[in-house]
């Protein structure tokens, strides 16, 4: 069964100056500049006919090329601190963009998403680290921003068998045109994971 999710794509001179925030954190994992990413659904694992389903599903989304500029940092955990995060700024295209994801999730038989939509990349992921040096973190790099790039496509990305995390695999590429974006129209190939007997 493939884990599958979409995402979009972050410039390598973006991911570059993202892998230059790291700080000696104890306890924290720091992704890789080639494994960052801005997840759009989280789907799962799923089986080949709900794998199937959601990718013709995703093939019938039209939208534009989206804006975006990452700014600022962030944590999830609260008073556990288990994710820092880098934030993203962009237009209504990106959240209408998940909203088509989302229902083309729903329409494959995928579980709705229970949480709300935060885009953002993430940086490094945490166990037990310390709350005080967490927020010395935000307060360091709290002025972060990139240089503006546009997303002329989304992914929908499979993570490694067996853990479930990177490097990922890139399943299909659909192209965001303007005014509007052709059916992706690229079957699944053989060699994808859940065609794989």
């Amino acid at each position: 069964m493939p884990r599958l999710f979409t995402g979009l794509e972050i410039p390598q001179r973006i991911r570059q100056h993202l892998s230059l925030l790291r700080a000696p954190l104890a306890r924290a994992k720091w992704i890789e500049p080639e494994d960052m990413h801005i997840t759009l659904r989280f789907a799962g694992d799923l089986d080949a006919r709900t794998a199937d389903a959601f990718l013709a599903q995703l093939s019938t989304i039209r939208g534009r090329p989206i804006a975006i500029t990452i700014k600022g940092v962030g944590a999830f955990g609260g008073r556990e601190p288990r994710v820092l995060w880098a934030g993203v700024e962009a237009g209504s295209e990106l959240a209408a963009l998940y909203r088509a994801n989302e229902r083309a999730a729903r329409a494959a038989g995928i579980e709705p998403d229970p949480r709300d939509f935060k885009p953002h990349v993430t940086l490094a992921r945490m166990r037990g680290a310390r709350q005080k040096t967490v927020a010395r973190f935000l307060e360091e790099n709290g002025d972060l921003r990139t240089q503006p790039f546009v997303a002329t496509q989304f992914l929908l990305l499979s993570a490694r068998p067996g853990s479930g995390g990177p490097p990922y695999g890139v399943e299909e590429t659909f192209p965001l045109e303007a005014p509007a974006l052709e059916a992706a129209t690229t079957h699944l190939k053989e060699q994808e994971p859940w065609r794989r007997s």
